[in-house]
């Protein structure tokens, strides 16, 4: 009996320019992704005309209409929303052995080609995490970006955090300003699956046979420039990575603030945002230096652009209208 190398898809709630929606598709068509779901958070019509023909994508505009149709009204945030969505591609993805959700500034990355990673997975998983790389940004045009990687060790981790960011380890979970959960395959045709963004339920088991793809990465273009972060801030405060209900790395009981607390708290001080980002978020000589003496850096040349011209090479990038927020 011949084994057939397992399929595998993406699906994504997105709201960007459709030059980086495109680069999204671009990348993981290109890594072997077998169909691609696309959830516009926003109408983009120039994204939508290139999206819309090809065989292994399907795009859907959860406007008004969608909603209510489906939910019945439009949930006001969208973790809702992208939860929704990938119950939505999850309940539908029957061309695909495995679905995973991830966001438009996360791409996949593996080591080792990732139906053989799957392949190798047994039959009682039926969840694979990939945990992220977290970008920075560079001080120069270089042609590759720097990513500080996941640190595996729990009981060193700590230590880890101190030595490389002395100003701000007490608030920093894994030296990461984003999430350090990852994103998750979920093998699919699975019945009674309660899908989250980092977690899924299956008749009370938590993450069902839960497997670490640890020769994979989820790189995330989480931060780019100091334009990049500030232009994203005060959305990613209210809203998103950085919002209050979020937990703190160290316990608010034992001295510890939340990333919402801390960078309130920064943004009253002169300079006091962009310490914090010179100092965690761009790839200095110091902090990758340091990052490299742990076994911590990683440098990828991710060469979206040409992706995307081999693609969608009818897409013309300056005649793109901006996303509204």
């Amino acid at each position: 009996m011949t084994n057939v190398a397992p399929t595998w898809g993406v699906v994504a709630t997105i709201k960007a320019p459709a030059v980086d929606i495109l680069n999204f598709v671009a990348h993981h068509l290109e890594l072997g992704a077998a169909h691609i779901w696309i959830y516009l958070d926003a109408a983009n019509p120039e994204a939508k005309a290139q999206l819309k023909p090809h065989p292994q994508l399907t795009v859907v505009r959860t406007g008004d209409n969608y909603w209510l149709k489906t939910r019945g009204k439009k949930p006001p945030m969208h973790q809702p929303r992208q939860s929704f969505n990938v119950r939505h591609a999850y309940n539908r993805a029957k061309k695909v052995d495995w679905l995973l959700h991830i966001d438009v500034d996360e791409f996949l990355w593996p080591y080792q080609p990732i139906t053989q990673q799957l392949a190798a997975l047994p039959e009682s998983c039926l969840v694979a995490r990939v945990r992220p790389a977290e970008a920075m940004a560079s001080l120069d045009d270089e042609q590759v970006t720097h990513f500080k990687t996941f640190i595996a060790d729990k009981t060193k981790r700590d230590q880890i955090v101190r030595e490389i960011y002395p100003n701000f380890a007490p608030y920093l979970k894994n030296g990461f300003v984003s999430h350090v959960a990852g994103k998750m395959f979920l093998r699919t045709g699975q019945k009674d699956m309660t899908i989250k963004i980092h977690n899924v339920v299956q008749n009370g088991r938590h993450n069902p046979g839960q497997v670490e793809l640890t020769d994979a990465a989820l790189l995330h273009l989480h931060t780019t420039s100091w334009e990049h972060w500030s232009q994203s801030f005060a959305y990613r405060h209210q809203k998103g990575s950085y919002r209050d209900e979020l937990g703190s790395a160290t316990p608010e009981n034992q001295g510890g603030l939340n990333l919402h607390k801390l960078f309130a708290h920064l943004a009253n001080e002169p300079d006091g945002l962009r310490q914090f980002y010179e100092e965690v978020c761009v790839a200095s000589p110091d902090l990758t230096d340091k990052l490299k003496a742990h076994g911590l850096l990683r440098s990828h040349a991710l060469e979206l652009e040409q992706k995307r011209r081999k693609h969608f090479p009818d897409f013309d990038v300056r005649a793109t209208t901006r996303i509204k927020s």
